[in-house]
């Protein structure tokens, strides 16, 4: 297994309950290949410029040891939900 990060963006508008779920859910997708080792929730903040008319959004990054194919599904998952404003997926090589 390959070390990770995801660091994803959600929509400002959501309640903090369909927040712990959405990132409930990828945690579910993350350890039916691999493992979380690390949850943080950055809180609400101000982006750089405007994303789908939204000024702010709430960060949240996760880093979890996974196979390629984990890593994919989750990819997929993340690109349908429509909480999701941007993502990224990378290798942690520290």
């Amino acid at each position: 297994m390959r070390k990770y990060e995801l660091m994803y963006i959600v929509r400002p508008d959501l309640e903090q309950e369909a927040i712990d779920a959405m990132v409930a859910r990828f945690q579910d997708i993350i350890n039916s290949g691999g493992e979380v080792t690390g949850v943080e929730m950055m809180g609400k903040r101000r982006l750089a410029y405007e994303i789908q008319k939204f000024r702010d959004g709430f960060y949240v990054l996760v880093k979890f040891n996974a196979t390629p194919e984990t890593v994919a599904e989750l990819d997929r998952v993340i690109r349908i939900t429509d909480g999701v404003i941007r993502y990224l997926i990378t290798k942690d090589v520290a």
